[in-house]
């Protein structure tokens, strides 16, 4: 079973990106900022992570550079997918270059969200 990680701090959207991905068998983990990611990737590895941009105590590019940065060449190499309300803030380039795969906006669209999590998880 795949493992995702879900940095969120609605957990409006946490508890619905739950549901969706376990119906469709993930297996998740949910945190609430980019600190907990840290903390969760020193624990544990995963397969994906959904990444909200915009979090308290670090946000999801400043976690994203960080995670990019690790020793583990495997946990480094994570595909890491925005979930961002405001992606017209930033441009793919800038989350490529930022090391984020791709991005997923708000408000979700379950489908493309279990079509983005199939494409990186397969």
């Amino acid at each position: 079973m795949k493992k995702i990680l879900v940095a969120e701090d609605s957990s409006v959207i946490q508890n619905l990106t739950k549901k969706i991905l376990t119906l469709q068998n993930f297996q998740i983990t949910s945190v609430k900022n980019g600190e907990q990611v840290l903390q969760k990737l020193d624990e544990e590895s995963f397969d994906l992570i959904l990444m909200d941009i915009n979090m308290p105590v670090m946000d999801g590019i400043e976690c994203t550079k960080k995670v990019r940065n690790l020793s583990d060449e495997a946990k480094k190499n994570i595909p890491i997918v925005a979930i961002t309300g405001n992606a017209r803030n930033y441009t793919m380039e800038e989350f490529l270059a930022n090391g984020i795969n791709d991005f997923i906006p708000k408000p979700l669209n379950f489908d493309q969200l279990v079509e983005k999590v199939r494409k990186y998880t397969s």
